[in-house]
């Protein structure tokens, strides 16, 4: 049984489900999302060793390892790909992520067995039909990434955004105070987000898009579109990356302190 706070939608129909955090240790805070349409499901970034057999085990309750029909790999990170071959051994399903990817990732010691089950997602993103539903898959390149891409599902109205609006050091599962919020986001955001240009041009995409929560890959969730409004209106001026950090591209005189 699912806790209803882990339960972001719910029709009969279709689901989309918070996975368990069955906790990481020195390991970096990470969300496994799962969405369900019609008894079909797919799991987003489904993260690395560690967790997977526990993930296993609450995917086939879910729905059975039989129809788990996609893994979305938003990007390259090990903290999304490093258990992929666990999942294409283990399930019939098909592991989807940017082109750029495609040779990278089997070197986390995919069999060459299931490794023609990862298919490539060209620049542009696409649709994808899971159950009865079609799916965006969206560019989100350089959000941190080069290879870069959410999920939009517009039965929930849910914007999987992978690591942007990442937050971490907060106790709760949904922000309900976006100002209080800033400052478990605004540091990944300046450091890992490389300019401003890439989210304005993110931001043209999406504000297009019927939004009611913005589900990132790590930390709390914003459900309602005050939140996600705010979240949007704040990323619009977000100065990071380059835009910020020019100075520091200077010949370093400082020793390693081991």
């Amino acid at each position: 049984m699912v806790p209803e706070e882990r339960k972001l939608f719910d029709n009969g129909s279709h689901q989309n489900v918070l996975l368990e955090d069955f906790g990481h240790g020195e390991m970096v805070q990470a969300n496994v999302h799962m969405i369900v349409d019609n008894g079909k499901g797919m799991i987003l970034d489904p993260g690395g060793h560690k967790v997977f057999k526990h993930l296993l085990a609450e995917v086939g309750g879910l729905v059975g390892i039989e129809n788990l029909q996609y893994i979305f790999l938003s990007h390259q990170d090990p903290d999304i790909v490093a258990a992929t071959n666990g999942w294409l051994m283990t399930t019939k399903a098909t592991a989807l992520t940017s082109h750029l990817w495609i040779r990278f990732i089997p070197h986390f010691g995919v069999d060459k067995l299931v490794i023609d089950r990862i298919k490539p997602v060209g620049d542009e993103g696409c649709t994808v039909k899971l159950g009865e539903t079609e799916l965006l898959i969206l560019p989100a390149h350089f959000m941190h990434s080069p290879g870069n891409l959410h999920i939009y599902d517009p039965v929930s109205k849910i914007l999987y955004s992978g690591d942007l609006g990442a937050s971490l050091g907060q106790d709760y599962i949904y922000v309900e105070n976006f100002d209080e919020h800033i400052k478990y986001i605004e540091g990944f955001h300046k450091r890992y987000i490389p300019t401003n240009k890439v989210l304005k041009a993110w931001l043209k995409m999406v504000r297009q898009l019927d939004i009611e929560t913005i589900a990132p890959q790590h930390g709390a969730i914003m459900k309602g579109k005050d939140v996600v409004n705010r979240f949007l209106d704040w990323l619009e001026d977000l100065q990071c990356g380059i835009d910020i950090m020019e100075d520091i591209y200077k010949i370093p005189d400082k020793p390693f302190e081991g």
